[in-house]
């Protein structure tokens, strides 16, 4: 089930709102089964076929976490085994058929594929798993209760795709008496986060994802300047995708009394891959932090290993995105200008702000482009295409993706005779103009989900009444496969 449909919003979102404080009222664990039940129907929803390696994931960690709090082996070597097969299971549904084409393309063997399809959302509940497991292990959470297990893994707002949150924080939210009630201040804040969330998706995202789409379609024939817009494209589809399915987790979690982290903080922002990835996809950041460059020995042992420990943990976050050498070079290359960023901070210090900001969001767009791509070598066709910039021709074709009906409509009331090639070139240019300016220029919504002033309150109703209206074409979210 995705967030941006009719059936969630009008349907399974209000029913699971009233339900669970309702069943607050008759008892602590009522409530929780209400929220396991709709994490269930949530995730039967969108892949049930995928239930069953979702139920073996949760009995296996769950015994391993019992078996771990009752002390029956060491510690270090129970933590241990889980989170090997929680990360083997992981690379093995992700990762088997691409090791096979690898294998063949080497040794020039023909061996077959096997018929795997990846569960839904098991890069993010695999991620919660060994975090709960991890947990247990330091004595962070002391009593393993059932419940409040599943609860944790199962709660449909962050289940799919995240933010990834630690299980101490949610249990003891799940266990406050305080937020069992309706607050009505947290009812309004959480709809009103939703509602921008949602428009993030369907107006600006979504937008930028047919444009993209359009030029590797034809890209084949694509100039230039639509390689460039091509990068430019992705560039803020992912983010206004991927923020605005955060925002809208954030809020559906409101709702139920319980906060999610941040998980953006205006990453165009950045001055610098280093403060890039301190604002983007904040949960998994301090994830890896915690679990992988820590363990490992963080920045305790010199500069050498510093920057050992900082590649390893890209090239995981690499890894963990997907199966393709893509998601590899894209994980490998942030890694390097990470270390870049902290070999020549100094340095870097001394370059004015906005052309720190210039570089770095130049760096992003580029490695942007290869995280989209299809393949290392496509990547590396469109960037040559774009370095030529032979003309600054735009198709037809590609400029018609953005005559959307609002602007159509808009040019109805202002009795405008443009055809749609024109409406599409204005409409483009200003997409991409007041994006770039939110970017650069606003607070994220995360840090003002409590502003409930008359106005935010005003422009969240018709961004979430505007939302409603452009549900008719149901898109997937960028992350939904991963």
């Amino acid at each position: 089930m995705q967030f941006n449909s009719y059936i969630f919003i009008l349907v399974f979102l209000p029913l699971t709102v009233i339900g669970y404080y309702i069943a607050n009222r008759l008892g602590k664990t009522i409530g929780k089964l209400v929220l396991i039940a709709a994490g269930i129907v949530f995730y039967a929803l969108g892949r049930s076929n995928m239930l069953i390696y979702l139920g073996a994931s949760m009995v296996i960690n769950y015994a391993f976490s019992l078996l771990i709090s009752k002390k029956k082996v060491s510690g270090k070597l129970m933590v241990a085994v889980p989170v090997a097969v929680n990360v083997l299971l992981l690379l093995y549904f992700k990762y088997t058929n691409f090791a096979i084409t690898n294998i063949n393309t080497i040794l020039g063997k023909e061996y077959a594929l096997r018929d795997i399809v990846l569960p839904l959302g098991i890069s993010f509940y695999t991620f919660s798993q060994i975090a709960y497991v991890v947990a247990v292990g330091r004595k962070e959470i002391e009593k393993t209760d059932l419940i409040d297990y599943v609860s944790y893994i199962l709660f449909f707002p962050k289940l799919v795709m995240g933010p990834l949150m630690e299980p101490v924080d949610f249990i003891q939210q799940l266990n406050d008496d305080a937020r069992k009630k309706v607050n009505m201040d947290e009812v309004a804040s959480g709809l009103k986060i939703f509602s921008l969330g949602l428009i993030k998706k369907v107006l600006i995202a979504d937008t930028f994802a047919k444009g993209a789409s359009w030029v590797y379609t034809n890209l084949e024939s694509a100039t230039s300047f639509e390689c460039l817009l091509l990068m430019l494209f992705y560039t803020f589809e992912i983010y206004f995708d991927f923020s605005g399915y955060s925002d809208m987790a954030v809020g559906v979690s409101s709702l139920l009394g319980i906060d999610l982290p941040i998980n953006f903080d205006s990453p165009y922002k950045a001055i610098s891959i280093r403060d890039f990835w301190k604002r983007w996809h904040i949960s998994l950041t301090k994830f890896l932090t915690k679990y992988v460059y820590i363990p490992l020995g963080g920045s305790r042992k010199g500069k050498a290993f510093t920057c050992i420990n900082t590649m390893i943990v890209f090239l995981v976050s690499g890894v963990w995105h997907g199966a393709n050498w893509t998601f590899i070079l894209w994980g490998a290359l942030h890694g390097l200008l990470s270390v870049f960023d902290r070999v020549f901070e100094k340095v870097e210090e001394r370059i004015v702000k906005p052309v720190r900001w210039l570089l770095t969001f130049i760096a992003v767009n580029v490695l942007w482009l290869l995280f989209s791509a299809e393949s290392v070598s496509q990547w590396v066709k469109i960037i040559i295409n774009i370095l030529r910039m032979r003309t600054l021709t735009v198709s037809d074709g590609l400029l018609k993706k953005f005559a959307i009906p609002e602007s159509k409509f808009l040019l109805s009331v202002l009795h405008l005779g443009w055809e749609e090639p024109q409406l599409g070139l204005v409409t483009m240019i200003v997409f991409v103009a007041v994006t770039l300016l939110i970017c650069i220029l606003c607070r994220n919504n995360y840090e003002k989900k409590d502003s409930l002033g008359m106005s935010s309150m005003i422009f969240a109703s018709l961004a979430f009444v505007f939302g409603i209206l452009c549900l008719g074409n149901e898109s997937v979210f960028v992350y939904f496969g991963f």
